[in-house]
């Protein structure tokens, strides 16, 4: 298996560039570059790293193509290309990933669909996104298409069942454009119910296609526990999510604080998280959907308060805007999850100079064997 990874690595796949690299020696490589980023603000903690880290994606894409024969192929852009290479397995997927992008593709194979030819625009099928859930074993496949029509789609579906039969659901992505983006706007659920559920700190969750969930659930909970730590609460406080997307940082902390309340201004992230909470019984966290910069200023403007406030960005980082905002809330502690250390400096040196102190700081490895590092940074207001 490592040889046959490293034979990929060589044709130019670069998804896990760490992997000849020792394991306790990437996470030494990972504090070092978190000491040279954010060391000025305080002692970073060693990095929470796996027991064992392989195979801890819960969801692998893989694109069609033509391979030697004008046999149909699936795998992964070489790096800097759009030039597929074949992958039948990989060290960082769960197993049963595998096994069913082999299915659909021995049955699309059977089906004779073509693969999409992005400088023809001819062809079919483009992608399989495949999902697995810890919690019951079950896939969700996503058959990604370049129009609506799927002829055969019942024997598609019975053929992907037989090879697979942990594969509980499967929908047909409809996406026409010329667009680098896997997924389209559109789909059609062929069989089951169109998502799978699974289960975070005790939480469950639906996934369907489009939903965003942490790719690596070991470490997720690590990283959210992390997090719920660091806020030290103690179910009295009140607790704002911002950046809530579905719910699955609030609704995991929702247990040990007062109250929650999740900020979202994606629309269906916010119906999700909202059916989340009903599926989960969890009465004490509502959600709103808004901007979130906008909606704490007009809480600060009311006087309202919060003690706690969760912010997970995206890669960009925050805004100039939403730091002022929640400093104008005054909560007593701010917990800041980043997955880009670099953008998070960026943000910490606004923060301070607004009199926020930094009070502890701890990396989590979520995607072992990449170069990519999460930090977990707890901040409190400097006594007046």
């Amino acid at each position: 298996m490592e040889r046959k990874i490293c034979e990929l690595k060589e044709k130019g796949c670069g998804g896990c560039p760490l992997l000849l690299t020792d394991y306790k020696e990437q996470l030494k490589q990972k504090r070092k570059y978190v000491q040279k980023l954010l060391g000025n603000y305080g002692k970073i903690q060693p990095v929470l790293g796996m027991e064992d880290p392989y195979h801890y994606r819960n969801k692998a894409i893989s694109t069609f193509a033509l391979g030697k024969g004008r046999q149909l192929i699936s795998g992964i852009y070489a790096r800097g290309t759009h030039f597929v290479l074949p992958v039948e397995s990989c060290l960082l997927h769960h197993p049963r990933l595998d096994q069913a992008v082999d299915a659909v593709r021995r049955a699309a194979a059977a089906c004779k669909y073509r693969p999409y030819d992005e400088d023809r625009r001819t062809g079919l099928i483009r992608h399989v996104l495949v999902r697995h859930s810890r919690l019951t074993d079950e896939l969700l496949v996503v058959l990604v298409t370049a129009s609506p029509v799927l002829p055969g789609a019942r024997n598609f579906v019975k053929k992907v069942r037989e090879l697979c039969p942990g594969v509980a659901s499967i929908v047909q992505n409809i996406n026409p454009r010329d667009t680098s983006a896997v997924l389209g706007f559109s789909e059609k659920v062929l069989c089951g119910r169109g998502f799978i559920v699974d289960e975070l700190c005790g939480v469950r969750f639906r996934i369907a296609a489009s939903s965003f969930f942490q790719v690596n659930p070991v470490q997720t909970e690590v990283l959210y526990r992390t997090a719920i730590d660091a806020a030290r609460l103690d179910k009295s406080q009140s607790v704002l999510d911002a950046y809530c997307g579905v719910g699955t940082i609030g609704l995991a902390a929702a247990a040990h604080a007062g109250s929650v309340l999740g900020i979202e201004r994606n629309s269906s992230a916010v119906k999700c998280a909202v059916q989340n909470a009903r599926e989960n019984h969890i009465g004490n966290a509502r959600f709103e959907n808004a901007d979130a910069t906008a909606a704490i200023l007009k809480m600060a403007a009311r006087k309202e308060h919060m003690d706690v406030v969760f912010m997970d960005p995206p890669r960009a980082g925050s805004t100039p805007e939403f730091l002022d905002a929640v400093t104008r809330l005054q909560p007593k502690q701010l917990v800041y999850i980043s997955c880009n250390p670099q953008t998070q400096k960026r943000d910490l040196e606004i923060l301070v100079k607004k009199g926020w102190q930094v009070r502890r700081i701890q990396p989590v490895d979520m995607f072992p064997h990449t170069e990519h590092v999460e930090t977990v940074v707890r901040l409190q207001r400097k006594p007046t």
